[in-house]
């Protein structure tokens, strides 16, 4: 009786084929979710362009776009006013590579309401009052600015709560603010902030015109990159399963 040495039939790899094609499909999802982002930030950056770039508003009418549709985010406005500094609010920032706060501050419209005003950007040292007198204008006043729309919550686990008792604010809170500035519950406040201009200030602090416009736009390249790693490992799992193939024993003839 002679031993049958026959080589054994290799099986399929199907567990690394599934994974393969699994890995495949999760890069081209990325790749395809990057494309759909760069179309998002492209028509945001194309409208902020639009926005910013319109005639101001008045506070009052943009207001009324703020009931009718909920995004003024860079529209122009102006109002006229009282800064009320005690209540000045500050949120954590960095500036031109530096630490520091912009400041919120209630700012009492003519006619009526308060809106918080981002008057703009002090050192960390700078972040008491007192520091900087000269930037506190009194009496009434006419500012410029990009309206800014509110957060509906706090935008990311992340982010650390914010520290009213500290007034340091890690996200922007505008109810937090109006509580922790004292501001009553029966006034009306506009829902949403006011960025100024870089119109400077007595004493040069706050510095305004901190709104950042120029938003980053990689998402080509993120796609690019995905997608190009898809096709990458197309050709490896080619490569493989071609080299397995061409490998593997015939089987003889008895």
């Amino acid at each position: 009786m002679t031993a049958d040495l026959s080589p054994s039939p290799v099986r399929f790899p199907w567990f690394a084929a599934i994974l393969g094609l699994l890995a495949i499909g999760a890069l081209i999802a990325l790749g395809t979710w990057q494309v759909q982002r760069l179309h998002w930030k492209e028509g945001l950056l194309a409208s902020i362009e639009q926005r910013t770039h319109s005639a101001p508003l008045p506070l009052a009418e943009v207001e009324t776009l703020y009931r009718t549709s909920g995004d003024v985010d860079y529209i122009p406005v102006t109002a006229t006013g009282v800064f009320h500094h005690a209540g000045e609010r500050h949120f954590l920032a960095t500036w031109q590579g530096q630490s520091g706060f912009y400041v919120y501050t209630p700012f009492e419209v003519a006619g009526g309401g308060l809106i918080f005003i981002n008057r703009g950007f002090v050192p960390y040292d700078r972040k008491s009052a007192a520091t900087r007198p000269e930037g506190q204008v009194e009496g009434e006043v006419t500012i410029s600015g990009l309206a800014r729309n509110p957060l509906e919550g706090k935008p990311s686990w992340i982010l650390p709560n914010n520290d009213p008792d500290k007034n340091v604010f890690y996200w922007k809170d505008r109810d937090g603010m109006a509580r922790s500035a004292g501001l009553r519950s029966a006034e009306r406040i506009v829902p949403f902030f006011i960025d100024a201009d870089a119109t400077p200030n007595p004493g040069g602090l706050p510095a305004g015109g901190v709104t950042l416009i120029d938003m980053p736009n990689n998402h080509l390249q993120y796609a690019v990159t995905w997608y190009g790693l898809a096709l990458a490992l197309i050709g490896v799992m080619g490569v493989w399963f071609w080299k397995r193939h061409s490998q593997a024993p015939s089987a003889s003839s008895s």
